[in-house]
């Protein structure tokens, strides 16, 4: 996961982490964990590829495997 597009995805769209965290259900205790691990469930990411409007998620929520 690209975090720091993820955050300028948030900023953005013109909301807080803490805002974010609580659209989508979750603490922001939570979210933040999430954020740090990189880790976030499918349907906290499909929640916020709509309210953050993200027109290429892969590009946040998907890195690519290379030098294996």
């Amino acid at each position: 996961m690209n975090t720091k597009k993820l955050e300028t995805a948030i900023v953005a769209s013109g909301l807080t982490k803490r805002e974010v965290a609580i659209k989508i259900g979750i603490t922001p205790k939570t979210f933040y964990n999430k954020m740090k691990k990189g880790a976030f469930g499918t349907d906290e990411v499909i929640n916020m590829v709509d309210l953050l409007n993200i027109k290429n998620p892969s590009e946040i929520f998907f890195c690519e495997i290379s030098n294996l």
